[in-house]
């Protein structure tokens, strides 16, 4: 059996490579370049050089595939490169579907997300339901068209296309804003923003399960939520101090309280190389709730997710020993600044928002 597979070198895509090659998958992964096709010899695949905007780059590689995963996509908050995020998620998307339904692959894996419901406003939905926007980021809108204007249409003119939708996805190795978040707290940081913000949470290996299983179980022209249980950012910081036994974060400032100061984290974004926690974007973001079912995937596919106890851990420990607690990662000057310049307008935005309680209690 043949896999091709594009994004097989990011986060989610290496494990799914993994998991297909243990299955005794003969695997072509796409990579961008040197380094990237190197990862993929590692792993055992055949890397393929080339683009999923460069049609003509994949074609030969994909041709004779059994089913191809289209994983790839431009996932960044605090980046506006809206024209850069369509060419990726929506124009690369198209390219790749595309030449896969024309060569005649029998199955089609394209990943999408919940985030294309954007915030469900507290409501547990399905794959049936169906949102417009507005969407609060880039990733969110260019991810809706992929798959309302990109993947739907292809299916109702008969590509073989299954659609899989992670919510949040951990893990050793994650370099999205939830693992930002979690070193934040392993070091110390005392406030949670937007504790009331909800995602969904499944680790990495689950979710790449998921993925095969899709292949595997799915059925064509449906597609199947992964993700594991909805928690709101503040209980699951709790939830961290009970499995570690560090110290809980003693300030929770609510959304509301800094969703007016997006603009402003923007600005300083854009002057300094702060993490994407500062975003203007993820500042909008708090307080909106992203929360799907993955009872479809659990009774069709028969997907399963693990408690999150060990895996939070495991994933604890990957920081730790990326970041060694009590040890400062060598900075430049640049760097030392954009962190001092972070702090002051977290501490900021915590004095405002206690002064405005303040008032709000004497009026």
């Amino acid at each position: 059996m043949k896999a091709f597979v594009t994004g097989g070198t990011g986060f989610i895509g290496q494990h799914v490579v993994r998991k297909l090659l243990q299955r005794g998958y003969e695997v072509y992964a796409l990579a961008r370049a040197e380094a990237g096709a190197e990862a993929m010899r590692a792993l055992g695949a055949n890397p393929v050089i080339g683009d999923i905007t460069d049609m003509e780059s994949m074609r030969e590689g994909m041709t004779g595939s059994d089913v191809v995963f289209h994983i790839a996509g431009w996932y960044k908050y605090g980046d506006d490169d809206w024209m850069k995020a369509e060419m990726i998620n929506v124009g690369g998307t198209r390219k790749v579907l595309r030449l896969a339904y024309e060569l005649g692959v029998p199955k089609i894996i394209y990943t999408s997300t919940v985030a294309v419901f954007g915030d469900t406003k507290g409501e547990m939905v399905d794959e049936t339901y169906h949102s417009n926007g507005p969407f609060l980021t880039e990733y969110d809108r260019t991810k809706w068209l992929a798959h309302y204007k990109v993947a739907i249409p292809l299916i109702e003119k008969g590509a073989p296309i299954i659609i899989v939708m992670p919510g949040g996805v951990f893990g050793p190795g994650d370099p999205s804003w939830i693992a930002e978040l979690m070193r934040l707290y392993y070091r110390g940081v005392p406030m949670v923003p937007g504790p009331e913000s909800v995602i969904t949470w499944a680790h990495v290996e689950d979710v790449a399960e998921g993925h095969i299983l899709a292949a595997e179980k799915g059925r064509i022209g449906e597609s199947y939520i992964l993700a594991g249980p909805a928690v709101s950012l503040g209980e699951m910081v709790a939830f961290w101090s009970y499995i570690t036994g560090k110290r809980p974060a003693g300030w929770h400032v609510p959304a509301r309280a800094l969703r007016p100061m997006a603009p402003a984290a923007g600005l300083l974004q854009s002057a300094l190389p702060l993490p994407s926690l500062f975003s203007r974007e993820l500042t909008t973001s708090l307080g909106a709730t992203y929360m799907a079912s993955a009872d479809k995937a659990r009774t069709e596919l028969g997907w399963e997710t693990r408690a999150l106890h060990n895996d939070m851990l495991e994933t604890f420990e990957w920081i730790a020993a990326t970041t060694p607690a009590g040890v400062s990662l060598p900075l430049d000057e640049r760097q030392k600044k954009a962190a001092r310049v972070a702090l002051l307008a977290a501490l900021a935005l915590f004095l405002i928002w206690l002064l405005k309680r303040r008032e709000g209690d004497a009026a």
